[in-house]
């Protein structure tokens, strides 16, 4: 995971938008991670709903399986981890 410093180093305030949240850099983390930055405000999402533990568990496993399509992976480990309960019961409170 990148640092702040090295979030403001590479920062450019006319092409980057402004990153406010945890959730927000963690899902782009994701999203470079796994080779998807066109759905980077998926991965957003998913951080700021699901538990990170899940989300670090799920990208752990992809990395390690060396996949292609990585997205695809990670969504279908996130459904075996039954994130998306998860996710709903967390919501509801």
């Amino acid at each position: 995971m990148y640092s702040v410093k090295d979030i403001l180093k590479n920062f450019n305030p006319l092409k980057d938008k402004y990153v406010s949240h945890d959730f927000q850099a963690f899902g782009i983390y994701l999203a470079q991670k796994l080779d998807d930055e066109k759905r980077k405000s998926l991965y957003i999402k998913l951080a700021k709903n699901i538990p990170r533990s899940i989300l670090e568990e799920a990208l752990r496993f992809v990395l390690d399986a060396k996949a292609r399509k990585k997205g695809a992976l990670f969504m279908w480990k996130l459904k075996e981890l039954n994130a998306f309960k998860t996710a709903k019961s967390k919501s509801k409170t």
